[in-house]
């Protein structure tokens, strides 16, 4: 039987529906074999992946299937297998990059270019358009369009639903305007914009500039000085990069950021905001936010009601207290491991003082 290449995500554990897999290793099912229900699924176009994982907290693997499959009918290429083997672990840049590979080999002899200088337009749905010379300009106004640029300063539109845009090359511009978009760039520099709902875009390369208006976006950066903005609602906003700037206005954001030197602001109403680098300047105007900093020498502000904060050694906080009226009566500030503050606590303000929330 022969073996099928594929790409697979995973919970940052390295687990997929409660079941432990390990880089290395081989697993087989016992039983029938069926797609979305039975057996080890996997995608065999890597952009799809992202259907099942966004980009934010999540592990990327090439593996091997074998044995019994079944495919589905349509749609994606979502596979189901008796047998998997997990053959290397891929970091969001080298994913990226074989997102952009499949869709420049699956466009040859289509719409595909090599050259310099390249512009390609299809107004056509489901276009696989393919580009890896330099300064492409790659334009598509139809649905489900699946576009990869290897090149370098490339310029990618697309206004149809459902698209996937891959780009490996630096100084990327990349603007979306449908829903569900699904956008990876790994090079430097990238300028990644989106204004559809249930976009995900994730970015490996340093210095990305990323916004989104539409609801419900993931958006992910592994790179340095990233600046990310989101105006929509339930955003779920990642960085692991350091200097990251993560703005978000929409309600039900959040925000995780482990790099250093991070400056994260929320407007919106229930924020959930996490960061484990140091030097974090994080602040919250929404009401019931929920501000979590593990890293040290951070600082924490939040000027909405009843908001719920906690930190580490050195950490400084100040949040607003909020009468029965639902007035802004003051603020309490105070440093953790000082003024009696614990670290790992939750904190909220009353009496002018931060006092630990009770459970």
């Amino acid at each position: 039987m022969s073996k099928i290449t594929a790409y697979k995500g995973f919970n940052s554990d390295w687990t997929c529906r409660d079941f432990q897999f390990e880089v290395g290793k081989t697993y087989e099912h016992d039983g029938d074999v069926r797609i979305c229900g039975s057996g080890f699924h996997a995608c065999e176009n890597p952009m799809d992946v992202w259907s099942y994982y966004g980009p934010c907290d999540v592990k990327y693997a090439m593996v091997s299937l074998e044995g019994d499959t079944d495919k589905k009918s349509s749609g994606d290429s979502k596979i189901a297998a008796g047998k998997i083997t997990i053959k290397a672990e891929l970091s969001a840049g080298e994913f990226v990059k074989k997102c952009v590979d499949w869709i420049v080999s699956a466009a040859k002899g289509k719409n595909e270019d090599s050259g310099n200088y390249a512009q390609i337009g299809s107004s056509g749905y489901s276009a696989q358009i393919g580009s890896s010379g330099y300064s492409a300009q790659i334009g598509s106004s139809g649905n489900s369009a699946q576009i990869g640029s290897s090149g370098n300063s490339a310029q990618i539109g697309s206004s149809g639903n459902s698209a996937k845009i891959g780009s490996s090359g630096n100084y990327a511009q990349i603007g979306s305007s449908g829903y569900y978009a699904k956008i990876g760039s790994s090079g430097n520099y990238a300028q990644i914009g989106s204004s559809g709902n249930s976009a995900q875009i994730g970015s490996s390369g340093n210095s990305a500039q990323i916004g989104s208006s539409g609801y419900s976006a993931k958006i992910g950066s592994s790179g340095n000085y990233a600046q990310i903005g989101s105006s929509g609602n339930s955003a779920q906003i990642g960085s692991s990069g350091y200097y990251a700037q993560i703005g978000s206005s929409g309600y039900y954001a959040q925000i995780g950021s482990s790099g250093n030197y991070a400056q994260i602001g929320s407007s919106g109403y229930s924020a959930q905001i996490g960061s484990s680098g140091y030097y974090a300047k994080i602040g919250s105007s929404g009401n019931y936010a929920q501000i979590d900093v593990s890293g040290q020498k951070s600082v924490v502000a939040s000027a909405g009601y009843n908001a719920k904060v906690r930190g580490q050694d050195g950490t400084w906080l100040s949040v607003a207290e909020y009468d029965e009226n639902g007035d802004c009566c003051g603020f309490a500030t105070g440093c953790i491991g000082k003024d009696g503050l614990k670290p790992d606590t939750w904190y909220e303000a009353k009496g002018g003082k931060l006092v630990e929330v009770s459970s």
